[in-house]
């Protein structure tokens, strides 16, 4: 992307520019963002309303919680079951239903769930509780790899027997092919791709997509203006 455009044009001329881009379009285009963040920036700032009528932004698979299997779901469940797991997650993964019910489920029937906000706090749950056997439950793209690692390694440094990580951690291009190959009633003409995977991956990541399924992808930022400059490039 443009740098000048991404971050010296002001948003008036981003929305002119990609409506002028629109007109010269014949038919209709569809754009998906696979980014739960992309989406909920875009619903805050109201980006839906001032798109072209032949122009529609798609909300894709999102979040972690959203690309996580049924299949990852049950082991986090089966591990939260037993006596002696304390099970560490991201609160966003407590209501996600398996096949035999949900973390929250078993924590409400005396399962020891802890909400962390770090991979490094269930290390120091580890250090505190020697005798307890503390899971991780790794989940996410390729943004929380790096936090997954760390824990690991720290671990490691610390000699800690009782930590372990059970990785469920899912890579975005692999993503974005299963979109463009089961989704035949759907075209997609373009990708929003998020920025801080892109930071992780680099964009020549994402030409094989454009090399063979002639989609276009375009890294943006998750501010408004970033959003509208994406979505003129796209255009």
């Amino acid at each position: 992307m443009n740098n000048a455009l991404s971050h010296n044009t002001e948003p008036r001329q981003l929305l002119e520019r990609l409506r002028a881009a629109a007109k010269k379009v014949k038919g209709r285009l569809a754009f998906m963002e696979v980014c739960g963040t992309h989406t909920t920036s875009a619903f805050r700032c109201g980006l839906h309303s001032v798109l072209p009528a032949n122009v529609r932004l798609i909300s894709g698979p999102g979040c972690p919680v959203c690309v996580t299997s049924q299949a990852d779901i049950d082991q986090l469940v089966a591990l939260a079951r037993r006596e002696d797991v304390v099970l560490c997650t991201y609160g966003d993964m407590l209501r996600v239903p398996g096949q035999h019910g949900s973390l929250e489920k078993i924590r409400g029937q005396g399962g020891r769930i802890e909400v962390v906000y770090s991979s490094l706090d269930a290390v120091a749950l580890a250090q505190r509780e020697p005798n307890r056997r503390i899971v991780f439950a790794a989940v996410g793209f390729e943004t929380t790899a790096p936090a997954t690692a760390v824990a690991i390694c720290r671990a490691e440094e610390l000699q800690l027997k009782n930590f372990s990580a059970l990785a469920s951690h899912k890579t975005i291009i692999p993503a974005l092919r299963a979109l463009l190959e089961n989704s035949s009633q759907l075209k997609i003409n373009g990708f929003l791709c998020p920025g801080h995977v892109s930071v992780v991956i680099g964009s020549d990541a994402y030409i094989p997509i454009v090399q063979e399924y002639g989609v276009a992808c375009v890294i943006g930022g998750f501010e408004p203006t970033l959003l509208l400059a994406a979505l003129a490039c796209l255009t």
